[in-house]
């Protein structure tokens, strides 16, 4: 087993009433992950569009800090101890002296990265007050270079100008963010389900494990990191090296010939295709063929690749993923535009527009609102918005800091899920204004129980991540009638930008060694 299972808060001494209430809610939480949600719950019958966007590599307390102060929160926002009304973002850390210290400003752009393996998992969750710090070329909001490091939130404070389909005037970088988080609904305990990195994460997010069989996630197997090298193809067609995590902890080295990452398990696409009376249909969006954000490219099934290992020649590979190029940059904006959404559709951004640290262009916030704009109807008549549900969230923690500890699953499971928290809004016409939702924990498996739910397929039938999920979002649709969108979400870029970006190739992180 890990050495690890439950946490005191980072650094800090508790009090005897502190580990008695961390011992109850523990208990409390092992009660409810034993005993998992059997009943299939309601959601809005009108809703027939499910749409979830897939960002990058953030926490809670990194991102999300506008949360607790004007124009979007008050000084009582945020409490570390939330109530029905509050945020759970915290603004310091715990250094090794158990002096609280406050997390510095930096912005949304980057020149480093933090590792985000599965072993700096291990090493943040042992060792929080520990900073990693990489170096950097150049100086951002005053931040020296020997600084860097996880305990670091995106700063919101400088003015950008606008002048699109929105209008002209000033705002803020995650303005759109902090708009959809206080619009729509909040997680406060989302955490991502595996320990580690974006491939294995997507993994979770697409098919429910990123072990590479049925039987292997029965014994608690997954892969557990990026592949290697990261410029190959991370998938069917690849020969990529990668590691296993066994139970217990240990990881072990496998792959390297063709074929090593073509996985043989079935993923949500499976039961979408099986649905009765008549299949659902969906879609996959995804800058690269070959890029780790790619899901379905693992996937024997969907891939279906020739003898040689050289190209996938299923029929779902050609018509439902689909890629992004130089005359097409965004192709689910464009998907949207022309009133042609699949009805369920999972959409990764391009590196460009992502927001992973040291490649984004600081571009992810206004791609996150053009989308639900374009939803809301904004730039267009297709009637999605009340028959739509938009999850937003992020694939991992990035190595930022986060006050929450992990929650790691009982069993062998336990050895790669859960993970840091990571953010998690859900808009809807049905979703209450403010909403905040305390449920602890949701983790990706809860995304796909939340689809599963809505298409009246059983809950957990997947059999992985979705059955070991206590949760399916259901709480986030409570408003009996629709209510009306309230955007246009004003960001400093808008759907025509991404949609003119012609003649530039995609970009991805298959460069990511972390």
């Amino acid at each position: 087993m890990s050495n690890f299972r439950f946490f005191t808060d980072f650094g800090q001494r508790p009090s005897e009433e502190d580990t008695l209430m961390k011992l109850v809610r523990a208990s409390l939480l092992l009660l409810v992950l034993f005993v998992a949600k059997q009943v299939q719950a309601e959601f809005p019958s009108a809703i027939t569009h499910v749409v979830v966007i897939v960002q990058e590599n953030r926490t809670p307390d990194n991102l999300f800090q506008g949360l607790c102060f004007a124009p979007f929160g008050t000084s009582t926002s945020c409490s570390t101890s939330p109530s029905s009304t509050q945020y759970n973002i915290q603004n310091y850390y715990v250094n090794s002296k158990s002096v609280h210290t406050l997390l510095q400003p930096v912005g949304l752009q980057t020149d480093f990265d933090l590792s985000h393996a599965h072993s700096a998992f291990v090493n943040e969750s042992a060792h929080p007050s520990s900073p990693i710090t990489p170096g950097c070329s150049a100086n951002t909001f005053d931040c020296a270079p020997t600084t860097w490091n996880q305990f670091m939130y995106v700063d919101n404070r400088q003015a950008l100008n606008y002048d699109n389909a929105y209008g002209k005037g000033t705002t803020h970088i995650l303005d759109p963010y902090l708009t959809l988080a206080t619009q729509y609904g909040w997680a406060n305990y989302f955490h991502q389900t595996n320990q580690g990195p974006s491939y294995p994460a997507h993994q979770f997010i697409f098919g429910g494990t990123s072990a590479p069989s049925a039987t292997d996630d029965s014994k608690a197997i997954f892969v557990a990191e990026n592949p290697s090298p990261q410029d190959g193809f991370a998938g069917c067609l690849g020969s990529d090296t990668d590691y296993l995590i066994m139970p217990g902890g240990k990881e072990t080295s496998f792959g390297g010939k063709p074929g090593s990452l073509c996985f043989d398990h079935d993923t949500m696409a499976t039961l979408l295709d099986a649905a009765k009376p008549k299949a659902i249909t969906w879609k996959y969006y995804a800058p690269n063929a070959g890029s780790i954000w790619t899901a379905p490219n693992s996937i024997k099934d969907i891939c279906q690749p020739n003898s040689g290992f050289t190209k996938c020649t299923g029929t779902e590979w050609m018509d439902n993923v689909i890629l992004q190029n130089s005359s097409n940059p965004a192709p689910f904006l464009k998907d949207l535009a022309s009133c042609s959404l699949a009805d369920v559709s999972w959409v990764i951004p391009d590196g460009r527009w992502s927001d992973h640290a040291n490649a984004d262009n600081g571009l992810g916030p206004s791609w996150v609102a053009a989308i639900v704009n374009g939803i809301g109807g904004f730039d267009n008549s297709c009637g999605y918005w009340a028959n739509t549900a938009v999850v937003i969230t992020w694939d991992d923690w990035g190595g930022w800091f986060d006050h929450e500890a992990p929650i790691v699953l009982g069993g062998n499971q336990g050895d790669y899920q859960f993970g840091f928290r990571v953010p998690l809004i859900v808009v809807s016409a049905y979703t209450p204004e403010g909403y905040i939702n305390n449920e602890n924990p949701h983790d990706f498996g809860t995304i796909l129980r939340m689809i599963e739910g809505i298409y009246g397929i059983k809950e957990g039938s997947l059999g992985f991540a979705d059955a070991r999920a206590t949760g399916d979002l259901s709480n986030f649709f409570t408003l009996t009638s629709p209510r009306s969108f309230s955007g246009p979400i004003v960001a400093v870029r808008d759907a025509k930008y991404f949609l003119t970006l012609t003649g530039t190739s995609p970009t991805d992180p298959d460069d990511d060694d972390e």
